[in-house]
């Protein structure tokens, strides 16, 4: 197994490259929330996570609801508790120990869509519902965890915005990116714009939780680290995650949530 570089120990690299468009099918119709902000320009590309790469291709090959801490909707916060922390440590390990490891990385630039600070809990959520059900209805469980982040700035890596880790299996990727665009329009009430969401497998390779488990795991590690950055840096290295601390400003509301099935009242089960 590569070792990772040095550059990847305590907080990996912060890189921008551009990501493939998909396409887009109907979906269920939702009242659009009223965003307040205009979208910020079409400049910028995404910020992406340099995960640990393998010397070869790995072999491609339950209804659940919102958990997590419940936080006032007017609640402000300006960084990661510890614990938040604990708690999203712990979900990601109980994803990967019930089956149902996190297999994709989903970031959603909700300013850029025009949704307004006080609203990227509730937008969120009405995302994280679509896909669940998408996937339930396709027979495939799925866990999930999110964090959400607001960095001052222009661009499409700036502003308000989620990151969501979750499990799909790879052959449900194609037909869950093609439906995104059209929940974000149903939820936004305003049309896509290039950049507002950006997706990828965790570790780059579909399939790798099964063709290369263990490298699935260390890049899992990865992720994770990257999502829980906004935490103090004394909490990162109490919790043993190798990642530089980077401010990710006021949120209004909930801050980081998972699914009931990995949350907290789950894994005392």
């Amino acid at each position: 197994m590569p070792q990772p570089l040095d550059s990847d120990r305590h907080g990996g690299t912060f890189e921008t490259s551009p990501f493939q468009g998909f396409g887009e099918v109907s979906i269920v119709r939702a009242e659009p929330l009223k965003p307040v902000n205009p979208a910020i320009a079409e400049t910028g590309t995404a910020p992406a996570i340099k995960y640990i790469t393998p010397s070869v291709a790995a072999n491609c090959a339950s209804s659940t609801g919102r958990g997590g801490a419940r936080n006032r909707a007017d609640r402000v916060s300006h960084a990661l508790k510890a614990e938040q922390i604990a708690n999203l440590i712990a979900a990601e390990r109980h994803a990967g120990a019930i089956g149902l490891p996190f297999t994709r990385m989903t970031t959603i630039h909700w300013e850029a869509a025009g949704v307004p600070l006080r609203d990227m809990a509730r937008a969120t959520g009405r995302f994280v519902d679509r896909l669940t059900k998408a996937l339930i209805r396709h027979e495939s469980g799925i866990a999930w965890l999110w964090v959400h982040e607001n960095v001052p700035g222009s661009g499409y890596d700036k502003g308000g915005h989620c990151h969501l880790l979750y499990h799909i299996p790879a052959e449900h990727v194609d037909r869950v990116v093609r439906l995104q665009k059209r929940w974000l329009r149903a939820i936004t009430g305003r049309p896509y714009r290039k950049g507002v969401i950006h997706s990828r497998p965790v570790g780059f390779l579909l399939g790798i939780e099964i063709g290369n488990p263990a490298l699935h795991f260390e890049n899992a590690q990865v992720a994770l680290g990257y999502v829980c950055k906004g935490a103090p840096q004394a909490l990162l290295d109490a919790a043993g995650i190798d990642r530089q601390h980077e401010p990710q400003g006021r949120i209004i509301g909930r801050r980081c949530s998972t699914s009931e099935n990995i949350g907290p009242s789950a894994r005392k089960a």
